[in-house]
């Protein structure tokens, strides 16, 4: 085994983030892929036995779990190479800030995009983009979310506009005349090398999501 592993899944938006991260500093690492959620390896459920889930890191020997906590791990375990997160203390709590929010309200609000049905789909769509509209704002004129520094951020949003295809053909919308900013934002990040070999084709991710959706 490498000094360092990464335990993944290849349309897994949460696991993207790690690669990218790791490709951000140039830090060489193994990637396994586990089929989740069936068939998960013992190495998996050894090195996460609280939510049996990936991404794993595994560093050393030592596994770190939950993908923003891993991005910030590599930050902090490379210090020397591309700075993800701000130096500046209210910066970097900014930072954390729109990371989460990534996490607990557009993660939510796109996953009940793709499962529900009906009325409670229209609701689902409507705090979605009202979500990305909100993130939209917080990007404003700059280059990225930390200004001319790619970052934190948007190492957390990014990989989900690979499924952008799929949640607006679920929803019946264009997220690009939602938000033409953010699809624009999207589109340079996809430019660096580090977002391009992370990322899946959206027609890809697409079939993935009516296999498990319907």
């Amino acid at each position: 085994m490498k000094a360092v592993v990464l335990l993944g899944f290849w349309v897994s938006p949460f696991g993207q983030r790690c690669q990218i991260a790791l490709a951000e500093k140039g830090v060489e690492y193994e990637y396994r892929e586990e089929t989740v959620p069936r068939d998960k390896s013992p190495l998996l459920l050894e090195s996460n036995p609280v939510y049996k889930k990936i991404p794993v890191l595994i560093h050393d020997g030592k596994p770190v779990c939950e993908s923003l906590i891993i991005v910030q791990y590599i930050d902090e375990a490379w210090p020397d190479r591309a700075p993800l997160i701000p130096a500046d203390p209210y910066a970097r709590a900014q930072a954390r800030f729109w990371a989460d929010f990534v996490d607990k309200k557009v993660c939510e609000s796109a996953l009940n995009l793709l499962k529900l049905k009906g009325e409670a789909q229209e609701a689902a769509k409507e705090e979605f983009i009202e979500n990305l509209r909100l993130l939209e704002c917080e990007l404003g004129d700059k280059k990225y979310f930390g200004g001319d520094a790619f970052g934190f951020v948007d190492i957390a949003l990014v990989p989900l506009t690979s499924w952008f295809y799929s949640f607006g053909t679920y929803g019946g919308f264009s997220v690009e005349e939602a938000v033409p900013k953010l699809v624009a934002w999207s589109k340079l990040c996809l430019e660096r090398e580090s977002v391009a070999n992370s990322l899946c084709d959206p027609l890809k991710v697409y079939e993935y999501a009516k296999k498990i959706f319907g």
